[in-house]
């Protein structure tokens, strides 16, 4: 395998849409997210109401990658090898000591092994993965605290609405820019050169057809299908890329809705609704007139897009990290006008005056989403580790930048340093490494 990797190499170019081609005011859907999910809890089951009241340091608590035990009520963050770097119960920080109390003297989590190999959901866990988990996490920890049961929080903060039920849903459609930022246009231009150049554009969301038209319309405007070849919603990942006899079969679409028979496979081009990859796999071939097309992926979640598109579908793929933004890696200017322009008028003031902290922003508590220090017991030397979500991205990912826009003004033929096992962790992310990544292997190199 070559040690650099080129979207010219590509023959389809495929993208998810939330958090990838789509980039979110964190601050303010985050708040929305958590003020959706506690209602429900208050509301409709009788929860506390002090779990609505929120200060801006409370904020600091959502960080991506963590793991609830279900079992016990504590949040865990995970090193490469599966000890426990740091634990809450609840919102409240564990000891060292308590830690090993918990997970003994090595601080082994017992369901490493089946998290690390499958990423598939669990009764025992879950594992928090893209920002629309994040303030689930931070109620589900405040739930804890206040000694409710874990497993009903769970239960309501993960199942999935309908498009217009609760308060999520029915904000964004009634306000999208409040919530949406729309692409640049160097992303735009940059999405029309790659179809001109022949190749094959592909896009997959696990959303339902008209949300992916309400946020497509506004981030790309009224002619965003003109720039897909194949549209695939309501994909269901990561089951989307599961084998007979689990896989789903393609549906037609008539208004939103889907058509009750399934389609035996796919013949043309179009806007499909659920699907598999293998069917996906032979219009491809067909598409591109190869017997087995080159594939890129670009997602944000290791769970739903990383981990199946390069195990199961065996594609390329180049995962969004936005946290390398808070470590070092400045915004792109196209990036950073563009969620100017698309500020709502007085919002970014008061977010900064009450301190919240972006979602993506490394945590006091938690530390960093790439890196951390690890202590096996008092006395101990400290050592440095990687984190499990950071040793993921390396495994799973082709490479790692921290938006789109990043390198939507490079040309196709670019040639990005993959990631791979025989060179320094550091190699494989784009335009650089984190801060954290840096500073331990040249910690290492001296």
């Amino acid at each position: 395998m070559s040690e650099y990797f080129s979207l010219s190499d590509c023959d389809v170019i495929g993208f998810d849409l939330d958090h990838t081609l789509c980039r979110y005011h964190l601050k303010e859907t985050s708040r929305l997210i958590y003020e959706s999910f506690t209602r429900y809890l208050v509301e409709h089951k009788d929860y506390d109401k002090d779990l609505l009241i929120l200060t801006p340091a409370s904020w600091d608590f959502c960080f991506k990658g963590l793991v609830v035990d279900l079992e016990d009520g504590n949040l865990v963050k995970l090193a490469e090898d599966g000890t426990v770097l740091r634990a809450t119960h609840g919102t409240n920080n564990l000891s060292t000591e308590e830690i090993i109390k918990h997970y003994g003297s090595k601080r082994e989590w017992k369901n490493f092994d089946s998290l690390n190999t499958s990423f598939t959901k669990s009764t025992k866990y879950y594992f928090y993965d893209n920002y629309f988990d994040l303030p689930g996490a931070l109620l589900c920890g405040r739930v804890v605290d206040m000694l409710r049961k874990v497993k009903i929080c769970f239960f309501v903060l993960f199942a999935c609405p309908s498009e217009d039920a609760g308060w999520y849903f029915p904000s964004v459609k009634r306000d999208p820019g409040r919530y949406l930022q729309p692409c640049s246009e160097s992303v735009k231009t940059w999405l029309r050169s790659m179809k001109s150049a022949g190749k094959v554009l592909l896009l997959i969301t696990s959303s339902h057809s008209d949300y992916c038209r309400l946020i497509c319309d506004h981030i790309l405007g009224k002619d965003w299908e003109e720039l897909f070849d194949i549209i695939i919603t309501n994909a269901l990942k990561p089951g989307f890329f599961s084998l007979v006899p689990q896989q789903r079969p393609f549906r037609t679409l008539v208004n939103d809705v889907e058509e009750s028979e399934g389609l035996p496979s796919l013949d043309k081009p179009g806007w499909y609704s659920q699907g598999n990859w293998p069917h996906l796999h032979q219009l491809l071939k067909t598409m591109t007139g190869k017997p087995e097309p080159k594939v890129v992926y670009f997602g944000d979640s290791m769970r739903s897009d990383m981990f199946p598109a390069s195990t199961f579908g065996k594609w390329e793929t180049v995962m969004i990290v936005e946290e390398m933004e808070g470590e070092g890696i400045p915004r792109c200017d196209a990036a950073k006008t563009n969620e100017a322009q698309a500020e709502p008028r007085g919002k970014k003031g008061k977010f900064e005056d009450q301190g919240m902290k972006a979602p993506s922003a490394p945590s006091e508590q938690w530390g960093s989403y790439f890196v951390d220090s690890h202590k096996s017991g008092e006395g101990d030397e400290e050592s440095q580790k990687l984190t499990w979500c950071c040793h993921s991205i390396h495994k799973y990912s082709t490479m790692a930048i921290p938006s789109v826009e990043s390198i939507a003004d490079l040309p196709l033929n670019y040639k990005f340093p993959r990631f791979c096992p025989n060179k320094p962790c550091t190699t494989g992310y784009y335009p650089r490494p984190p801060d954290s990544l840096l500073r331990k292997f040249q910690s290492q190199s001296s």
